[in-house]
């Protein structure tokens, strides 16, 4: 169920406060020996999705008058992510980093006349590179959140939760799993405190914790309830769907997301490349090139029709004489 109260409950850490993304040797065997579905919900993915094709739209001149002067003239940003995190960044089979949110800003940046510079980099370090100056924008599926708007604006791209899977037949509610096995992300919200504040609240009942798997990544997570070593994944609603999807029908949706949040690009506090950024955005909504870019994903439960920043109704600014 939808969280009544949605931009209130926020993660202590930031949801995708996450270690070095390389999956131990176990995982490895696992992923190549299990029942020759473990792949299809991995982040390691071998293209775009069937369907997909690169939508980069022609420079809206308007729009580009609202670029900082400094980055119009180097014709390009330049955009930190950290993969794996499917569908919103992940690499190919060549190395290549894709996804929905790569798509997003690339197009983006094409209305406003710019290139982008996608950099690989520790997720606790983007945000401290903007502030540096040596990056312009963060694209890696950050959460818009109060606590990071007192130094960053973020122009929110679409709207996440939680989401619960688990294999057909397993019945898991995630309002009252008490005593169920339950794969999770270290560092994510659905570790820090999804499961973990579920399971105190289970024991201050006086019922069964709930067992929590931690795994380095997302995938990790969901290939744990694939296989059956838990009974159900716990993780950011577009991973799980996006696993769902791509499993054969070998994992289901339990229960509706919940804790729902924007997910948004980082920018330097009062930078107008966030402007641009949203006028951009919302260009794209109002086209429908939005939501072309993001069919081939399967997503459309946390798509946009107006675009805010800071969580906030967005007006364009306009240039003098415009």
């Amino acid at each position: 169920m939808l969280s009544p109260h949605p931009l209130r409950r926020r993660p202590r850490r930031p949801r995708r406060a996450r270690r070095a993304w390389r999956r131990p040797v176990a995982a490895v065997v696992a992923l190549a020996t299990a029942v020759g579905l473990a792949a299809c919900v991995t982040n390691r993915e071998e293209g775009n999705p069937a369907g997909w094709t690169e939508i980069l739209p022609a420079t809206d001149p308007a729009l580009a008058a609202l670029v900082p002067p400094d980055i119009a003239a180097r014709g390009r940003i330049t955009a930190s992510t950290n993969p794996p995190f499917a569908p919103n960044e992940f690499k190919d089979s060549d190395g290549r980093i894709i996804g929905y949110e790569i798509d997003l800003i690339r197009a983006a940046a094409s209305l406003l006349g710019l290139d982008v510079d996608i950099r690989q980099q520790d997720f606790n370090l983007i945000l401290p590179s903007i502030t540096g100056g040596t990056v312009d924008v963060g694209t890696s599926g950050f959460t818009d959140t109060p606590e990071r708007r007192t130094s960053f604006d973020f122009v929110d791209y679409y709207t996440s939760g939680i989401a619960w899977a688990s294999r057909p037949g397993v019945t898991v509610d995630p309002a009252d799993a008490c005593g169920a096995t339950v794969a999770v992300q270290q560092g994510t919200y659905s570790d820090t405190d999804d499961v973990r504040v579920k399971s105190d609240a289970c024991e201050a009942a006086g019922r069964p914790a709930i067992r929590k798997l931690v795994y380095d990544t997302s995938d990790g997570a969901a290939i744990a309830a694939l296989l059956g070593r838990a009974d159900a994944v716990s993780a950011d609603a577009p991973v799980v769907d996006y696993a769902v999807a791509r499993s054969d029908g070998k994992l289901e949706r339990r229960g509706d997301v919940f804790d729902t949040a924007p997910y948004g690009w980082a920018v330097a506090k009062d930078s107008p490349l966030g402007p641009a950024l949203a006028a951009a955005l919302q260009t794209l909504v109002d086209s429908g090139d939005y939501r072309r870019i993001l069919a081939p994903w399967g997503l459309t439960d946390g798509a946009l029709d107006r675009v805010t920043v800071n969580a906030e109704p967005f007006t364009a600014p306009r240039k003098a004489g415009t």
